[in-house]
């Protein structure tokens, strides 16, 4: 039987400038750009949350709904030094960890528990460990597989520490909001609302012939997650086929400058996860959604590999401006990065891929 943890520091860029700041705790502070340049939150702190702000929100829309709010440049630099100091944590406990981003991991403690330690006290050790050495709460999801772990670990947020025993994975699953589980994004969850399916136990009912017909190819997988049934491992520091970090949007957005900034956000996660393997490519991706579903895949080849968040952002953004056109729309946005190769096997200089400067607001 396995153990999995689902680690994810709670409102990471707002917390790191909290602490950094001791003026701003106990504030609402949202971390992004200008509402003067159509910028967008990155991260915003518990006590603006409440206010209904958000990540990717425009700016502009936090400041109208929470005009007390602290906005703040990020300083992904800093960011990035913090998220090493947490990994690090993470790997002295497992070498089963998976990161997701700067601010969430996956690690597989089954061998700590078979040494004879308690899931639970594993969970608190790690959460004791991250609050000593960096002063961020972490919030923790344990199970026996990623997907429980990972809604486990949202449910108590900030600080949360939520333990799904073996055996209890359905009885924890089934009150909960369908939208929550893997597989089912915003638009299927309204699809499922709109047919009477409001909870996970709600979707578990559901005949095999209906799963087909909702899901397709998928439906095997879906019934799986909805009964907690989840065999998927924990994929460590070995080098994938490709590094991508994408995300959609509540609204959509045309504005070429709120695009920009979340690009850049986007290509650090990106970048960060290179550094992390220590591997650098060759192949820029970005991925375009638009208002119709219809997806756009556009991609380059540098002369060079790398891993700079500037040489991806520039990329990333010659790819994207060339599709955005008067009137189109993006509902989601990836940025990627393939065509690896060692650290070792690499100059140390690397060219721009482009000589003339680029702003993103």
């Amino acid at each position: 039987m396995r153990h999995i943890i689902h680690a994810d520091l709670d409102a990471f860029y707002a917390a790191v400038e909290q602490l950094d700041n001791p003026d701003l705790r106990g504030k609402p502070v949202m971390v992004g750009g200008s509402p003067q340049s159509r910028g967008v939150v990155a991260t915003a702190s518990y006590e603006a949350r409440v206010f209904g702000v958000h990540s990717a929100m425009p700016m502009a829309t936090a400041v109208r709904q929470c005009p007390q709010g602290i906005i703040v440049r990020p300083r992904f630099d800093r960011y990035r030094e913090m998220s090493r100091l947490v990994m690090d944590i993470f790997h002295q406990l497992t070498d089963l960890v998976e990161p997701l981003s700067l601010d969430e991991a996956y690690l597989d403690v089954t061998g700590k528990v078979a040494e004879g330690r308690l899931p639970l006290g594993v969970a608190i050790e790690l959460k004791r460990q991250v609050k000593d050495a960096t002063g961020l709460n972490v919030s923790v999801g344990v199970g026996t597989s990623k997907s429980v772990a990972k809604i486990a670990s949202d449910l108590e947020k900030p600080d949360g520490l939520v333990l799904v025993a073996p055996g209890e994975e359905r009885e924890f699953l089934s009150p909960l909001p369908v939208g929550k589980l893997w597989g089912v994004g915003p638009k299927t969850a309204e699809r499922l609302y709109a047919d009477g399916i409001h909870t996970i136990g709600d979707l578990a009912q559901q005949p095999d012939e209906w799963f087909a017909r909702r899901f397709g190819k998928r439906a095997p997988y879906v019934l799986a997650k909805a009964m907690g049934q989840d065999e998927e491992p924990v994929k460590t520091e070995r080098t994938p086929k490709s590094i991508s970090a994408e995300t959609t949007f509540p609204e959509d957005i045309s504005d070429p400058e709120e695009l920009g900034d979340v690009l850049n956000r986007l290509a650090l996660n990106v970048s960060s996860h290179l550094e992390r393997k220590e591997v650098k490519g060759r192949t820029v991706t970005v991925k375009l959604r638009l208002t119709d579903f219809t997806t756009l895949t556009r991609q380059t080849t540098l002369s060079t590999a790398t891993n700079s968040e500037k040489v991806i952002s520039e990329t990333g953004w010659k790819l994207m401006s060339a599709e955005l056109t008067p009137g189109r729309s993006l509902r989601l946005l990836g940025v990627g990065m393939s065509g690896f190769a060692e650290h070792s096997d690499l100059p140390q200089q690397l060219p721009l891929p482009f000589s003339d400067s680029m702003s993103q607001g």
